[in-house]
């Protein structure tokens, strides 16, 4: 009887788990198949040693991305595509009004434990603005009201209180997160107030099933959203593990810092500079060859001993120095050489005598 009963189960086992075995297979090659047939460098081959104090496990998080890749290109993508092509844009819309109006008890309670009152008072009217006056949150009236719609999850929360990023993962299906957010996000979805408070009414079972169906809601549509985006992240991107790990870190960083709170990014102390835009890495912009030293304004005239100071500290010596030559009272500079020069020292140049 037990044969018989666990028989019709095994070809479905089979049907999941040989194309796993399959993804993990591809996965593992230097090369990955993506879409329109054509082959690509895999994360996991780009790999060049653990270069990023950050991301500790660097090489399985390539590999799994490359998994991910691959289950985008064959399972996910072709899903989000059918959804976009189906559903107009109207229902799209009110579909994620809908399970962003779900979430609001969940950015409420975040509000709460932030500290964040003001951002709490925001969120609980717009919940009940919406579900009442909204028709279930399929309509967000609350915007046109003023009562913009407040970010709040529980790996902000942790890092409200200080608790540190930890180090950078890339996850399974869900893709990109940290230690933290990791934690956070678990927290989001097992804890969210609204299936709390349905516990009495419906079985475990059955807020499992609405917890998973709004989650996968909610993935089809944000990947239906981002299309374009990912096809130009991954077609400018040399190295698209370290492209998209950068990108993904800033985003995180600038939403906890326009909160006030700690990111993990540490502060650059430059008063009064403003500081040139970066290169993701892996770029092809990040990978063209330097434009040389920047050239200040004005080339700048400093006293002699502050210029043979300086250099003494950056290994270097003046021009004329090895010789015995004397110097004249102020030595004018190349505005090029000392932006070099001084950058070594890690001072920065004054043109103040």
């Amino acid at each position: 009887m037990a044969g018989q009963a666990t028989a019709p189960y095994i070809p479905a086992m089979r049907a999941i788990l040989i194309p796993l075995l399959l993804l993990l297979l591809v996965a593992c090659g230097d090369t990955l198949v993506v879409r329109g047939g054509v082959e690509a460098p895999s994360a996991a081959s780009q790999y060049a040693g653990a270069t990023d104090p950050g991301d500790p496990f660097e090489r399985a998080n390539r590999t799994i991305l490359d998994i991910n890749t691959v289950a985008d290109d064959n399972i996910f993508r072709p899903v989000a595509e059918t959804y976009r092509a189906l559903v107009p844009e109207f229902g799209r819309l009110r579909l994620r009004a809908f399970l962003d109006n779900l979430g609001e008890p969940l950015v409420f309670a975040n509000n709460l434990l932030q500290l964040r009152f003001e951002a709490a008072g925001t969120t609980f009217g717009r919940f009940a603005m919406n579900t009442t006056l909204g028709g279930a949150g399929l309509f967000d009236v609350a915007s046109a009201q003023g009562l913009a719609r407040q970010s709040g999850d529980f790996g902000q929360t942790l890092a409200s209180y200080g608790l540190d990023h930890g180090p950078f993962l890339m996850l399974p299906v869900t893709g990109p997160s940290n230690l933290r957010d990791a934690v956070g996000d678990a927290v989001d979805g097992f804890g969210n107030p609204l299936l709390l408070a349905l516990g009495p009414v419906f079985s475990s079972f059955t807020l499992g099933v609405l917890n998973t169906s709004r989650g996968t809601l909610g993935g089809i549509d944000l990947r239906a959203e981002n299309l374009d985006t990912l096809d130009i992240l991954r077609a400018d991107s040399l190295d698209y593990y370290a492209r998209l790990r950068s990108v993904v870190r800033q985003r995180r960083d600038a939403e906890l810092m326009a909160l006030g709170r700690p990111s993990g990014m540490e502060p650059l102390d430059d008063p009064g500079h403003t500081p040139p835009a970066l290169d993701d890495p892996g770029t092809a912009s990040a990978a063209s060859p330097a434009a040389g030293p920047p050239r200040l304004p004005n080339p700048p005239r400093l006293p002699p001993d502050f210029v043979a100071r300086t250099l003494r500290q950056a290994d270097l010596s003046m021009p004329g120095e090895a010789a015995g030559q004397a110097l004249p009272a102020a030595v004018p500079l190349d505005g090029g050489w000392a932006s070099s020069v001084l950058g070594g020292a890690a001072l920065t140049p004054s043109a103040r005598p």
